[in-house]
């Protein structure tokens, strides 16, 4: 079973504690009438790499995430746990949910569901999918947010 990553300890240079900034939208405050709760734009595919700075963002905003459920097919790398500050860890679970979505669990009954725009996604296009996840009243499925606009 691989080692836990510890949030920027993968990077050189980086210590456990100094947090990579994930490009990141949310809807603030949540309403949960949306089809998601925000939007996230990772800067590759790699989840082990990734997930512990989306994971300390947000435990830091929104509570502390002890689940992260996340779509196998778009990642190249997913870690079986994650740490934040040093030492909570976080289980992270292959799952089937529609594809570029991630979903963080912080209580039974209390889930964050993200868009996940490809790492290779053009500037605008993924901004305008990020703003548009994070608007409260947006049914907006992925696939029709992740298109360029025509």
């Amino acid at each position: 079973m691989p080692e836990p990553m510890a949030a920027g300890a993968d990077r050189p240079g980086r210590t456990a504690s100094s947090v990579r900034l994930p490009r990141l939208a949310l809807e603030v405050p949540s309403t949960g009438r949306g089809m998601f709760d925000g939007a996230w734009w990772p800067r590759s595919d790699d989840a082990t790499g990734e997930l512990p700075d989306l994971v300390a963002a947000i435990s830091a905003h929104a509570g502390r995430v002890v689940r992260v459920g996340i779509h196998r097919p778009h990642w190249r790398r997913i870690p079986h746990t994650v740490l934040i500050s040093g030492n909570l860890p976080v289980r992270v679970s292959p799952v089937s949910t529609t594809a570029h979505t991630v979903v963080l669990t912080r209580s039974l009954r209390d889930q964050i569901l993200l868009l996940v725009v490809p790492p290779d996604t053009e500037t605008d296009v993924a901004l305008a999918a990020m703003a548009t996840a994070a608007t409260a009243d947006s049914r907006t499925s992925a696939a029709d947010l992740l298109q360029a606009p025509r």
